[in-house]
């Protein structure tokens, strides 16, 4: 299966890959820190369990960060 993640095309051996298993495989740091972007749009995490992936699937991993005075 592929997949496009963060901008990048990535092939995969496994087609049924749900978005916790991908956060494993990708070696996701601080998954539970990280939102995930399926197509666009954006997914909670009690959704990652249960969310399948297909072929061609965009997702985005993102990292937001606060800061300031």
């Amino acid at each position: 299966m592929k997949l496009n993640i963060n901008g990048e095309t990535k092939e995969f051996a496994l087609n049924d890959l749900n978005v916790s298993q991908l956060l494993k495989i990708e070696n996701v740091a601080q998954p539970d820190m990280v939102s995930v972007q399926l197509n666009e749009e954006f997914l909670r995490q009690n959704e990652y369990l249960s969310t399948a992936l297909k072929e061609g699937d965009n997702i985005n991993f993102l990292y937001f960060m606060g800061g300031g005075r």
